[in-house]
């Protein structure tokens, strides 16, 4: 059985590589970061697909990375995927291993019919595995009923971008307005985060025998006084009562036996039809969005050059983290992995720039692109 979960996790944690402009930096103030030398930052400054441009980055913070990202591209047009785990890395890497293999299969039994519910099966099928693989290790490895991940998803299909959502991970597009020239930003993605009223409003609608279905705990609310987030895929503990039990942590034992789940893996998915003013999306998992607004994340986006949007945002959100705690950024580069999670969570940026040419004349790739963020243990 241990064998069975390492093959997994393998398949998923295999290094990418540093992949940048030139081989190098993409110039300017951005040179002192993802030169290779720091090995908590993965990044490829630009690359292209069906749809545009993109360009990707993860810093690292855990001792073990738990974020995972990634963006398939091909005839289905483009699947982008960011997997912010919690509890370990093994739901986010068997997430980035899974999702996207259910999505195109059932794209392709489908004829691509209806692209949200091929994301909302893939999504269920994800979970079912993930499950699986819990009732397999229980025994074995039993705190992997512990572990989850949250999950965010966009793909662009023809003239329609959809957006689903487990977690607080975050979609936000960059839109050019038609009247004055700026740049908007328009948030996508609908957050499960039980600090938000509504989210906790759903838990006790979903749940109205419960009052402690959500339990502030030191100024932050928590689901079961436990976890911030109300969807995932894995949790597996919240989800079903067999596994809330001996012998994992009694930090994650609810006292009363629960009938029905208390999380959830249905996401929540948007469909937008892109418009010729939509010029680029951001994918970012919430350690980005604690440091920096959705204005200011596109306006960085829209006033740089496309090349090393990713890893620009990465480093103003690491500046941020590093005025919060009055230290200069370049001593926060300097902290080991093992503190580093107390200043600033694993960071992981997919910009993705819609070129309407591409997608107006279907444009798709001769050869398929499958990119995934990966850095060494």
């Amino acid at each position: 059985m241990l064998e069975a979960l390492m093959n997994f996790l393998s398949l998923c944690w295999k290094p990418f590589g540093v992949n940048t402009v030139n081989g190098g930096g993409s110039g300017g103030d951005d040179d002192d970061i993802g030169d290779g030398k720091d090995e908590m930052l993965w990044f490829r400054d630009v690359g292209r697909c069906a749809t545009g441009e993109f360009s990707m980055a993860v810093v690292q913070a855990n001792q073990v990375l738990e974020d995972q990202s990634q963006i398939e591209c091909g005839p289905f047009g483009t699947f982008v995927g960011v997997y912010d785990g919690h509890g370990g890395p093994e739901a986010a890497r068997f997430v980035c291993d899974h999702l996207f293999r259910h999505f195109k299969d059932i794209s392709t039994e489908t004829n691509g019919v209806d692209t949200a519910e091929t994301i909302k099966r893939a999504f269920l099928a994800t979970e079912e595995g993930f499950n699986a693989l819990v009732s397999e290790l229980w025994n074995a490895k039993p705190q992997i009923a512990t572990v989850g991940t949250c999950c965010l998803v966009g793909v662009i299909y023809e003239h329609t971008l959809f957006v689903a959502n487990l977690g607080d991970s975050r979609a936000v597009l960059g839109r050019k307005n038609q009247y004055t020239g700026s740049i908007d930003a328009v948030q996508l993605s609908n957050e499960h985060n039980a600090n938000f009223e509504p989210v906790r409003k759903e838990l006790h609608d979903l749940h109205p025998d419960d009052p402690q279905i959500v339990v502030l705990k030191h100024g932050v609310w928590r689901v079961k006084g436990i976890i911030q987030v109300s969807r995932s895929i894995g949790d597996v503990y919240m989800k079903n009562a067999q596994y809330n039990r001996e012998p994992i942590n009694a930090k994650f034992r609810i006292s009363e036996p629960f009938q029905k789940p208390i999380m959830s893996a249905n996401p929540s998915i948007i469909s937008h039809h892109l418009q010729p003013n939509d010029l680029f999306l951001i994918f970012a998992s919430d350690g980005l969005w604690e440091h920096l607004t959705n204005e200011t994340a596109v306006e960085i986006v829209h006033n740089h050059p496309h090349a090393g949007s990713a890893r620009r945002l990465v480093k103003a959100a690491l500046q941020e983290a590093a005025k919060k705690r009055e230290m200069r950024y370049s001593d926060l580069q300097k902290i080991d992995k093992k503190v580093r999670r107390h200043f600033h969570d694993d960071i992981t940026v997919i910009v993705l720039f819609i070129n309407h040419d591409l997608i107006h004349n279907g444009t798709v790739q001769e050869h398929p692109v499958s990119i995934r963020s990966a850095l060494e243990h």
